[in-house]
């Protein structure tokens, strides 16, 4: 799986995105601008010993990660869309893509995607779920449908 995060600025949740990045062997993709330094010692911390596990990209813009993977399949997190994350059949190669934690992505861009955004239910009047959290609900949903591929299976107590 490939995780995309559009100006994350939070270290801590992206530290935290990487560390789940790792574990379930997906690519984390990072558009810049970036909120934080990529040395800075919160996302060093959120992700611990775990970073030589990551397989990390690097983007200048969000239009140039676009024109750069137009062509994949991608989907667009949003609390605004009409699609639950759950309804849709994702490949193991597919981009989930996450917008930054004040603003989310682009209103236009989603409205011109909105075949392709998905959102996690929540009860009315509530904002939002955080970023790490919403990017470990919809990783995980996408691996279980995959079936978990590489995963060890054999895990006794």
């Amino acid at each position: 799986m490939n995780i995309v995060l559009v100006e994350p600025e939070i270290p801590q949740n992206t530290g935290n995105i990487a560390r789940t990045c790792a574990v379930t062997n997906s690519s984390l993709h990072l558009v810049k601008p970036l909120g934080f330094s990529t040395d800075d010692r919160y996302l060093k911390r959120a992700g611990l010993d775990y970073w030589h596990l990551l397989d990390i990209h690097y983007y200048d813009s969000f239009s140039s990660f676009l024109e750069y993977k137009n062509h994949l399949r991608m989907f667009y997190a949003s609390t605004k869309s009409p699609n639950k994350y759950d309804q849709i059949d994702y490949d193991i190669s597919d981009y989930l893509v996450f917008g930054k934690e004040t603003a989310g992505l682009p209103e236009s861009f989603l409205k011109e995607n909105l075949d392709k955004t998905i959102r996690i239910p929540m009860i009315k009047g509530a904002r939002s779920l955080n970023l790490s959290n919403s990017v470990s609900i919809i990783l995980y949903e996408a691996l279980r449908q995959n079936k978990f591929p590489g995963f060890n299976q054999d895990t006794k107590f």
